[in-house]
């Protein structure tokens, strides 16, 4: 399991389906997501496909939050419940995704800590 306490990134890729929606979400986002403790890495329009068989979206957006609870604490907050239905209806095709920080990809790429695989030989 994650540290509660470790960064993670927000990951979001979305198509705009509502421009007045999206605008009503973004003049506030911002400073919503740096209060509550995140901080917006790269914004990005898309250019093209390199690989992977992921649908394009036209929008990047990578949020670094202080933790997990910071960014419950942006998704959950009551005072923000008229702010998250913008989002919602400004965009389609969303994908939010979070990922864990990492230093290096050691953590990623040690040995399994399950049973030993079976000796063919033996």
């Amino acid at each position: 399991m994650a540290d509660e306490e470790t960064k993670v990134y927000a990951l979001n890729l979305f198509d705009i389906a509502d421009r007045e929606e999206y605008l009503a979400y973004s003049r506030r986002s911002a400073r919503e997501v740096a209060r509550h403790g995140g901080r917006v890495l790269a914004l990005g329009r898309f250019r093209e496909s390199m690989a992977g068989d992921i649908t394009p979206r036209q929008v990047l957006i990578l949020v670094e939050w202080e933790s997990r609870a910071a960014f419950e604490g942006y998704r959950q907050d009551p005072a923000l419940a008229d702010l998250h239905p913008h989002r919602e209806r400004g965009t389609s095709a969303y994908v939010w995704h979070l990922f864990d920080r990492l230093d290096d990809l050691r953590p990623l790429l040690r040995p399994s800590t399950g049973p030993p695989a079976s000796d063919p030989g033996q």
